[in-house]
């Protein structure tokens, strides 16, 4: 007999319809998104109970959210899904996933996961009984990983949004930081008014004698995605031999402008937002103290898994 959602426990019944929606939505979007608008999506589409919609009173999470992100983990071991710095993204998998409905989606999720714990001995099982995350000592690991995820997301949004309230020229100054932090000299940067194209020209070494030079064109658009036609235009800069361009943006780039930069003749590297801070973080260490101020971060340390 086929199981339908009314037959399942409330928590399972949440997990199922807000996975479902959740692929869909990943799948409108073009097969990525970031956790947040996902979330926010979710509450525009699906209809919530009461319960679902109820809050944590000792972590502050909200029911249905905490249970969607504790399966989205069957999801990513079943290859369904994948997460990198607050971007989801939809699998092929993901989207033949689609096909099976609701129920049928989150039961060969979780049963991919479990599969996937018993081939790494993990003694790890999930059954029909009434699952409160982050609230009962079922799945401690899973849990944690599912927290994690939260609190990553929450980061990451943090940094953009603190990215988002900075000029034009406050972001090109902190690629220019970046860049220094990487073992690059920066002797021009861009002041106001045109700029022939470029904004930052960045050496290996203070005279430029040695390649490869960065010729760096950046945009702070966060809530555009850079097109052909600017790639194309960088490209066009490249007039020497050991030129490399690098296109920064705080927002994202065109599929057919990522295209564009892969099957250039010349050397072409992007950097859309998620790049950038998570180069921003890799590099923090070696950033000046006047530097980190244009983005100051404090790592913190939590238990993690061996997953």
């Amino acid at each position: 007999m086929k199981e339908k959602l009314e037959d399942l426990s409330p928590s399972r019944r949440s997990a199922a319809k807000t996975l479902f929606e959740t692929f869909k939505i990943l799948k409108e979007a073009g097969g990525q998104l970031s956790g947040k608008q996902v979330i926010e999506k979710l509450r525009e589409t699906v209809e919530l109970t009461d319960w679902e919609k109820q809050v944590y009173e000792k972590t502050g999470y909200i029911r249905w959210e905490s249970i969607l992100l504790f399966f989205t983990i069957d999801a990513i071991k079943a290859g369904f899904l994948r997460k990198n710095k607050g971007i989801w993204y939809l699998t092929v998998e993901g989207y033949q996933a689609i096909k099976l409905g609701p129920v049928k989606l989150l039961e060969t999720a979780s049963q991919l996961y479990r599969n996937w714990s018993l081939v790494n001995k993990e003694q790890k099982s999930k059954d029909e009984k009434e699952l409160e995350p982050f609230e009962t000592d079922i799945l401690i690991t899973q849990k944690q990983k599912a927290n994690l995820d939260l609190l990553e997301e929450q980061a990451i949004s943090g940094i953009k949004d603190f990215i988002r309230c900075k000029n034009a020229y406050e972001f090109q100054d902190m690629v220019a930081a970046l860049l220094r932090a990487m073992n690059y000299h920066t002797p021009f940067i861009s002041p106001k008014g045109k700029d022939g194209g470029l904004d930052i020209i960045a050496y290996n070494d203070p005279l430029g004698a040695t390649s490869p030079r960065l010729k760096v064109q950046v945009k702070h658009k966060p809530d555009s995605s850079v097109p052909v036609e600017d790639i194309r235009s960088l490209t066009g800069l490249l007039n020497k031999d050991g030129d490399i361009g690098l296109f920064v943006t705080s927002g994202t780039f065109t599929s057919e402008a990522e295209r564009s930069a892969r099957e250039s003749h010349r050397h072409i590297k992007l950097l859309d937002i998620n790049n950038f801070i998570g180069l921003w973080q890799e590099f923090y260490g070696k950033l000046s103290d006047n530097d980190k101020n244009m983005l100051p971060l404090h790592p913190i340390f939590f238990l993690g898994s061996n997953e």
